[in-house]
């Protein structure tokens, strides 16, 4: 008798409670592949199943976890503030690897096609992708991920929505994930200003699958109103006037909100009503 596979919610799971970052990514790439494999035949079927996740995802020792209010500004017009924005960008991107694990684990009980889990799991492999290409932007400029202190406002999002499936969508890719889209040609400007074309490459490959996260947000978020008989712009409204606890601020990036599915009348009226979310 064969050991059966792991199920999605066990690996995501298992992605979960794996601390030191580049270890967490290699697994969240290793199980994304193994799941693409078994979903086109080429290996055994992986079922979806259901976990435990826990409330908190593993972390390494280091960064320093603050207070956003703690946490130093960044200056990207010196050496050191570059270093310090793309270690906030590592940051990001770390908590998003177990953001997308979490969604799968959390909510694999919720009856949804098939195509909700590939998203998510594409998504998760993405941003370990992301996670390595920001570290080995910190290691070729003498430093790396853990250096310098990150904030811990990171998870709150997944801890409000850990009940919630429309809410984690609505707060998540559709605010969160979204918001990179609106701040990252910025960031590109500051490294190509300081010639440092390893960043921008890696920067401009973040940038270009955000808009695909946010997508999947918008996608997923719009079927379950769907299904419930929602109007999908009251729904978002409602949701992220209950969970998210920063704020949407403009300018915002209209052309790729919009390829991502979120058209203006979802985000403008929400605009400047709360203070900025640290960090962004």
């Amino acid at each position: 008798m064969t050991d059966q596979p792991l199920s999605l919610a066990e690996r995501a799971a298992e992605v979960l409670t794996t601390a030191d970052g580049r270890a967490k990514t290699a697994l969240s790439r290793r199980h994304a592949a193994e799941w693409f494999a078994s979903r086109t035949g080429e290996a055994p079927e992986i079922a979806i199943g259901t976990a435990s996740p826990p409330m908190h995802p593993a972390r390494p020792e280091k960064p320093d976890l603050l207070n956003p209010r703690d946490v130093p500004k960044r200056k990207p017009g010196s050496e050191a503030g570059r270093i310090a924005l793309l270690h906030a960008v590592a940051h990001i991107e770390l908590n998003a690897v177990d953001l997308h694990w979490d969604i799968i684990a959390r909510f694999s009980h919720v009856p949804m096609p098939l195509g909700f889990f590939d998203d998510w799991v594409k998504a998760a492999d993405e941003e370990s992708k992301h996670f390595n290409l920001m570290c080995d932007c910190l290691e070729a400029l003498g430093s790396h991920y853990g250096a310098l202190p990150a904030h811990a406002g990171m998870w709150r999002a997944a801890e409000d929505t850990a009940d919630d499936l429309m809410g984690r969508l609505a707060v998540v890719p559709m605010v969160l994930e979204a918001r990179g889209l609106d701040v990252t040609p910025g960031m590109i400007d500051v490294f190509r200003k300081a010639q440092l074309p390893q960043a921008v490459a890696a920067l401009e490959v973040i940038y270009a699958e955000e808009v695909s996260h946010v997508a999947y947000g918008s996608k997923w978020f719009n079927f379950l109103c769907g299904r419930d008989n929602l109007d999908p712009k009251e729904a978002f409204h409602a949701l992220v006037r209950k969970y998210f606890r920063g704020g949407l601020k403009p300018p915002f990036n209209e052309e790729k909100r919009a390829d991502a599915g979120l058209p203006p009348d979802f985000y403008w009226p929400l605009a400047d009503q709360v203070k900025p979310l640290p960090g962004w």
